[in-house]
């Protein structure tokens, strides 16, 4: 999918549908000249409605839909006919879709699972008609309740990317060439940083048909947290990954360094992302003889005790078993 086609975010406005207004209406007849009141109800206005669709990945479809409106409710009439409801403005989203009102920048709800709908604007309610007014001492009511009005307001879509597996690293650490190697996805690989500029989605088979989703996030830079590099835009897209996947290339200056930097930078966004499960994984490990690689993993034991491991090259295809293996057991766990 080429980069353009990618929107995370979108601010729309949306306005639901006016109630239909209550009947003044008495009831006549060849025999009844003068009946008592039958205005029937106006109907209820239509509603905007957020849909989670699984085949959804962007929010490209309302980029240039920045005016979403619901049908009005019609007015009741005789014989306690009630008006019909407008017709409610469904709109489908990719799941991590999360909603905030733009003027006050709160957080409204978050649509997470397919088929998921959630009202974005309530449509007005039905006037009552003249019928539901009579009484003992008001026979006659000449009256009926007007319908509620529509509501209405500028929001604010966000889309955080739901994948099981979120992989992070500096730019150009061999994220993109994993991902295409391990799933069908064919994101954009070049030697030089920042190739990655949206996010990219793959579904990594597995054995005996099992798979999980890993997301390719665009490279993260010291000072990304206050939004260098690109920062705070694709940040937010890792607060949704079930466990992390560091990635740092095997000729790089510090392995510890490079991953206590990310750590640092993950922390400082959200502390949040420090509790998810990690896994690191050193790249282009085809570089190193057996020698180097025992060196650097007692480097890594003594710095970085406990952390769980696995040396990897995507393109021989050296440690990629293992590495599934890891992640599979991890997110399992």
């Amino acid at each position: 999918m080429a980069d353009t086609n990618f929107v995370d975010y979108v601010k729309v406005f949306c306005r639901s549908g006016k109630g239909g207004a209550g009947s003044v209406h008495f009831h006549r007849d060849k025999i009844t000249a003068r009946g008592g009141p039958d205005g029937g109800d106006g109907g209820r206005g239509g509603h905007v409605i957020l849909r989670g669709n699984l085949q959804l990945w962007t929010l490209i479809h309302l980029k240039y839909r920045r005016h979403i409106f619901a049908g009005h409710g019609e007015a009741g009439s005789s014989a306690l006919k009630t008006g019909a409801g407008g017709k409610d403005n469904i709109v489908e989203v990719p799941l991590g879709t999360v909603v905030k009102d733009a003027e006050t920048g709160k957080v409204l709800f978050e649509i997470t699972s397919h088929g998921e709908e959630r009202i974005i604007a309530s449509g007005g309610r039905g006037g009552m008609g003249n019928a539901h007014f009579k009484s003992a001492t008001m026979q006659t009511p000449r009256f009926a309740q007007p319908g509620e009005d529509s509501t209405e307001g500028w929001f604010i879509l966000e889309l955080k990317i739901l994948a099981d597996v979120g992989l992070v690293g500096f730019p150009n650490a061999g994220k993109s060439t994993l991902l295409s190697v391990v799933s069908a996805a064919k994101p954009k690989i070049a030697n030089y940083p920042f190739t990655t500029l949206v996010p990219n989605l793959g579904i990594v088979a597995y054995r005996d048909n099992r798979s999980f989703a890993m997301a390719d996030i665009p490279g993260i830079i010291e000072g990304a947290h206050e939004g260098r590099g690109l920062g705070l835009r694709f940040l937010r897209h890792i607060e949704r990954n079930a466990m992390l996947l560091f990635m740092i290339p095997a000729d790089s200056r510090n392995v510890n360094e490079e991953y206590s930097i990310l750590l640092d930078e993950l922390g400082k966004y959200n502390p949040e992302l420090l509790d998810k499960k990690r896994l690191l994984a050193i790249t282009k490990s085809d570089m190193l003889d057996e020698e180097l690689k025992e060196e650097l993993n007692r480097e890594i034991e003594t710095d970085l005790p406990g952390i769980r491991k696995v040396f990897i090259s995507s393109v021989t295809g050296y440690g990629l078993t293992e590495l599934k293996d890891k992640l599979w057991e991890m997110l399992n766990s």
